[in-house]
């Protein structure tokens, strides 16, 4: 996760770099340089908070060849001398993936281009899964010198390779190198190695032994935080616990949890609170409200509440949902996940504070927002509105669009019609089920997703959905 320098959400740069429809419809509307300068800004820059799950690859490739725009741009970004020094995946990765888009919709020029980057570049892992995908066997074959070389013929470079090809994603270069006849010896030979790995790895691991007690297991997880304070083992721990842990172990948890150090703490409350111990609710309130508490216990602490499914747990949830702290704001999305109609003024109150105190982009939005809209709670719907227009990250615009279709009347109307462009699957088909057909624009978006062989399969589905079952969108 980073924040990275994101426009604001009126202008061109802004609606692109953040995924929406709009950002299409509007650089489709303004003079093609203008579109086509804030589309590599987009795509050179990664604008994503979180680069590994937020999509915008596809939504860029669509664009590049809507506006016919040439591949210059990326060409120099991946062959600047930079990447000889930063070999980060976020720097190449989104431009590397908007390539293999354009392989697939037959813009050979991107395929050539991927080519030449899994040759030289530094990310070449990353060039050579999209070419596995989209390449032809003759293809991929001519890679097979240019890559083996990176790893030299000594122990340490046949390790390495070793490695390389164990982690792939996509292993299909590697398979069609290991029946050549010229790399096949060595490459089956790390193949072989990478398995024996694996192997080994499962012979000697780290973690609790059977026959553990309670105390060893909370001295491993608080020994992992004092070799790596970055390693928290928590989660791994209670889950030993659930296997170890007796009844006549419950003074010795119920010890740690109130006051042991941070990390076996933490361990003890998330099995406390698993387990529904009537104990657990009190144990949660004192480490968050505890100004000694370090951020990482509160955080635990907190997680343990969350994950807690006993009536009484929404019952204290009621209670203390009228804090304005963090513990009132986990209390609050306990209540927009398993609370009543009745529950929908804190959960609403909740929503407007944190919009109001850290922004459309705070992390404790995103169940409040499920929880507008599963709750029904209508005068949510200008807060919702203002994330949806606001937020740098594509996932909540689209839980926003979701709470807005249970909450906005409008939104067939407004928003839906915009969110068929959008980047986010999910989204598109959330509108694909929603939006009023009455605009011509929507007619002919919905005839495009439904032929466009890159489209994911359920956003098709919901296409076809809108016109019945013995209709597709190209009778429309």
């Amino acid at each position: 996760m980073f924040d990275p320098d994101i426009a604001p959400s009126g202008t061109l740069l802004g609606l692109l770099q953040r995924g929406r429809g709009d950002g299409t419809l509007h650089a489709l509307a303004a003079p093609r340089a203008e579109a086509l300068a804030a589309l590599n800004a987009s795509v050179l820059r990664d604008p994503r908070r979180d680069w590994q799950v937020e999509n915008r690859s596809l939504y860029y490739a669509r664009l590049y060849m809507q506006l016919d725009g040439g591949l210059e741009e990326i060409e120099r970004h991946l062959f600047h001398a930079e990447d000889l020094t930063d070999h980060s995946e976020e720097r190449t990765g989104l431009a590397l993936a908007v390539l293999g888009h354009l392989a697939s919709y037959g813009r050979d020029a991107a395929l050539l281009l991927l080519r030449s980057y899994a040759a030289v570049g530094s990310n070449w892992r990353w060039a050579l899964d999209e070419l596995a995908l989209r390449d032809d066997d003759a293809g991929l074959a001519s890679l097979a010198p240019a890559v083996l070389a990176r790893f030299p013929q000594t122990p340490q470079g046949d390790a390495e390779l070793a490695t390389a090809v164990r982690d792939a994603f996509e292993p299909r270069p590697w398979r069609l190198w290991a029946e050549d006849p010229r790399y096949g010896e060595r490459v089956r030979a790390a193949q072989e190695q990478g398995s024996f790995d694996r192997w080994q790895r499962q012979l000697r691991p780290s973690g609790p032994r059977p026959g553990w007690s309670v105390t060893e297991i909370l001295d491993w997880a608080q020994k992992g935080l004092e070799l790596h304070p970055e390693e928290w083992r928590q989660v791994p721990a209670a889950r030993c616990l659930a296997a170890v842990a007796g009844p006549e172990d419950r003074p010795e948890l119920l010890r740690a949890a109130a006051g042991g150090p941070d990390a076996a703490r933490a361990a003890a409350l998330r099995h406390l609170a698993e387990r529904g111990d009537p104990d657990a609710l009190d144990l949660i309130e004192t480490a968050v409200a505890d100004p000694f508490s370090s951020e990482a216990l509160t955080d635990a602490a907190l997680a343990s509440f969350a994950r807690m499914r006993e009536a009484v747990a929404v019952e204290r949830a009621r209670l203390w949902a009228r804090r304005t702290d963090r513990l009132g704001s986990a209390a609050a999305a306990m209540l927009a996940r398993r609370g009543d109609k009745g529950d929908a003024g804190p959960v609403l109150a909740a929503l407007r504070r944190i919009v109001r105190t850290e922004g459309p982009d705070a992390e404790g939005l995103w169940e409040l927002v499920d929880g507008a809209g599963r709750l029904g709670v209508a005068c949510a719907a200008p807060v919702l509105r203002h994330i949806y227009r606001e937020t740098a990250s594509s996932h909540l615009r689209g839980r926003a669009a979701g709470a807005l279709a249970c909450t906005d009347p409008g939104f067939a109307a407004g928003f839906a019609v915009e969110c068929l462009w959008d980047c986010e699957e999910t989204t598109r088909e959330l509108a694909a089920r929603h939006a009023a057909t009455g605009d011509d624009r929507v007619v002919e978006q919905l005839r495009r997703l439904a032929a466009d062989p890159a489209e994911e399969a359920e956003v098709q589905t919901a296409v076809r959905s809108r016109f019945g079952p013995d209709n597709d969108a190209s009778a429309v």
